[in-house]
């Protein structure tokens, strides 16, 4: 769970927001190809005689992630450009660099290059708003979870949907959400008699969907959700979760955690320790914090 905004909030937000993701927030199969470029990883990149952790990721899904043009609030360079990340999975990224006595380096990549960067060697591992699904799970190992989400719905304010309880008022809704999620995925099918449309490549381009009118719904994360909701003002977050009327995920689809290359158990563990030292009210204080410094929130 990217697998998770723009356009003058929509151009802004095509580099900066979510994601969705994941989810943007996310869950759907990726692509198994080999990214290319350096297999340099942690064990033997050195940042001095620091060794350096290479973190994948969109750059893109705010609140998870978000490319900004300097290093406000503590903002982290992106590898090959002149732009810094920052953002929910910049900022565990940095808590588990320094834990383990890393130095760190953000790799962007699109969403679908993720898992085969990881496979590759190219990164060691991806923080990206990514669910831990069964299927991810053959093709890269997890850590536990670095994130809870809760899966929400986007409308208009004003439509007819805007007052909708349950997944079941939403019937014979237009929808969509970003592509290779669970939102898409397995959240939209769930709609009674829904219209769904192609999956959009990003999660700002599923938010540009919904703030033009191409659709009514949007499935989503909450943070994803709540982040959309400082660059589009009418839109309205509808949260059916804890009610008869949700939608229907298991732990897999909404737990999100950070992945590694098959067999890598030693990064594995390392990053395990330090997530075992954060609770989940941690997890949800440094979510609210990201949400509040995002580019849009200003």
């Amino acid at each position: 769970m990217k697998k998770t905004i723009k356009k003058l909030a929509a151009t802004f937000m095509a580099v900066s927001l979510a994601a969705a993701a994941l989810t943007a927030c996310g869950g759907g199969a990726q692509k198994e190809t080999a990214a290319a470029g350096s297999e340099t990883t942690a064990a033997d990149a050195k940042e001095g005689d620091k060794k350096v952790l290479k973190v994948a990721m969109e750059c893109s899904y705010a609140p998870y992630n978000w490319t900004q043009s300097n290093d406000e609030n503590g903002a982290v360079p992106i590898s090959g450009s002149s732009n810094f990340a920052y953002g929910y999975d910049v900022m565990m990224a940095k808590k588990i660099a320094e834990e383990l006595g890393y130095g760190l380096e953000i790799v962007k990549l699109d969403w679908d290059s993720l898992v085969p960067a990881v496979q590759s060697g190219k990164v060691d591992c991806v923080i990206a708003g990514q669910s831990i699904t069964s299927e991810r799970m053959q093709s890269v190992d997890f850590t536990d979870p670095y994130y809870y989400a809760t899966i929400v719905t986007l409308v208009k304010s004003g439509s007819k949907y805007e007052n909708a309880k349950s997944v079941a008022d939403l019937a014979g809704a237009t929808g969509t959400s970003q592509l290779n999620t669970i939102w898409y995925d397995s959240c939209l099918p769930q709609i009674p008699q829904a219209n769904v449309l192609p999956a959009m490549e990003s999660a700002p381009a599923m938010l540009v969907a919904l703030s033009t009118g191409r659709c009514d719904v949007v499935v989503t994360d909450k943070p994803t959700g709540q982040a959309a909701l400082m660059a589009y003002p009418d839109f309205k977050l509808l949260d059916f979760t804890g009610t008869e009327g949700e939608f229907k995920v298991s732990d897999e689809d909404i737990n999100i955690g950070v992945s590694l290359k098959k067999g890598n158990t030693e990064l594995k563990d390392a990053i395990n320790g330090v997530l075992s030292k954060m609770t989940e009210a941690d997890f949800n204080k440094m979510m609210e914090e990201a949400i509040s410094v995002q580019p849009l929130s200003k």
